[in-house]
């Protein structure tokens, strides 16, 4: 059993900064900007557009949180191994493999498979259970970096060993129950507010307590993005990892704040300091907002269908797509959907030549549908992005 020193819960307190702050009322400003600016951009988003545009985006929040980490995986790589398309290269599919982890982890929490809130214990265990599960087992190791000892992972299992991440001396492996248990208490009955400030907090006090061996950053941006996902109801169409991963330096430096100690009687009244805090949930928040305006700029309906159609115009004059193939993409994206046995209607064509229409826009997945009766909806394939969406993807 692991052993707990009987650390006091109070050492990572405060667990959110308090309603007498200073710096409360501007965050908690902060936080209003953020939601509304985040409901207006669902609002102008189709349902099925903005589910074309989930997907993509969960393509994108691996590859930034996974960029994080030092480990690279291009998003068109990450599209290859969802199709089961990996690279000979065995270091290159253990990256395209943890990629598929990780989606396949989020994919989950935005299908509603979490049965507690994102703090709870249970949940946090089985956020890192589920990815370690996929993982390679070459992935599967820590490297303790004084005794060279190669140390296996457990999936969904605490640390039963003593850490130190910098300076920071993470509490005994016997005490992290105790303190995730505390961690929940605090935020699981917030407010509107507070759930959208708690987003920062736990991200921060979940990689101090350090509950696992390895997996740690992943776990806590998942559970963030999923406490913004709840608390924003922002159905997955932007994330935050994207820009933390364009600020690492930033990010990284505001975490190791927040592991100071309180500085003097003006900064709080926990142990850490409470002004840190504040700092990262504020440079965090605008990181939010930073990738809603960001989102909201790339999708603006014009633009993008213009973006769409100039693409497909070139594929066409190229011999890559039939003939009249961006009429039938412009319909689906002004329309949000087209039922198959309208194309031929739209283009005034036969049935056959409109079908050929149809398979040549799936076959490159301009395109997308659940079967072959089902209606034709737009997709976004990472291969793409950077013609349709320029800056969300990175360049080759």
């Amino acid at each position: 059993m692991a052993r707990d020193d009987g650390e006091s819960i109070d050492l990572f307190e405060p667990l959110i900064v308090s309603e007498d702050a200073p710096q409360r009322a501007a965050l908690n400003d902060l936080a209003l900007e953020l939601a509304e600016k985040s409901a207006a951009f669902r609002a102008g988003l189709p349902d099925s557009i903005g589910a074309a545009l989930a997907d993509l985006v969960r393509s994108m929040n691996c590859y930034y949180s996974n960029l994080i980490e030092g480990h690279n995986t291009h998003p068109i790589d990450i599209e290859r191994a969802l199709a089961g398309d990996y690279s000979a290269d065995p270091w290159k599919r253990d990256l395209q493999l943890e990629a598929r982890a990780h989606i396949t982890v989020q994919k989950w929490i935005d299908d509603g498979g979490l049965e507690e809130p994102p703090t709870a214990p249970a949940s946090i265990i089985e956020i890192h259970r589920r990815f370690c599960e996929l993982l390679p087992e070459d992935l599967l190791f820590v490297d303790d970096p004084e005794t060279k000892e190669r140390i296996p992972l457990v999936p969904g299992q605490f640390r039963e060993r003593y850490v130190q991440v910098g300076s920071l001396i993470a509490p005994s492996p016997g005490a992290v129950p105790r303190f995730l248990e505390r961690m929940h208490q605090a935020y699981a009955r917030a407010g509107r507010i507070d759930s959208i400030l708690a987003a920062a907090c736990a991200h921060h006090r979940l990689l101090w307590v350090h509950p696992f061996m390895d997996g740690n950053g992943r776990v806590a941006r998942l559970m963030s993005y999923a406490m913004l996902r709840k608390s924003l109801d922002t159905r997955g169409l932007w994330s935050v990892a994207r820009g933390l991963a364009r600020r690492e330096a930033d990010y990284k430096a505001h975490l190791q704040a927040c592991d100071w100690d309180r500085r003097g009687d003006r900064d709080g009244r926990g142990t850490l300091s409470e002004a840190a805090l504040a700092s990262f949930i504020e440079f965090f928040l605008r990181v939010c907002v930073d990738q809603v305006e960001f989102m909201s700029m790339l999708m603006q309906a014009d633009r993008l269908r213009d973006r769409i159609t100039i693409w497909a115009e070139e594929e066409i004059r190229a011999g890559n797509l039939p003939p009249k193939s961006d009429i039938v993409l412009k319909a689906i994206l002004y329309q949000g959907s087209l039922e198959r046995g309208e194309v031929d209607t739209l283009l005034g064509m036969s049935e056959r030549a409109a079908r050929r229409i149809t398979s040549a826009l799936l076959k490159a997945g301009a395109i997308t549908s659940e079967s072959t009766r089902a209606p034709l909806r737009p997709a976004f394939p990472a291969r793409y992005a950077e013609r349709w969406m320029p800056g969300l993807c990175p360049q080759i």
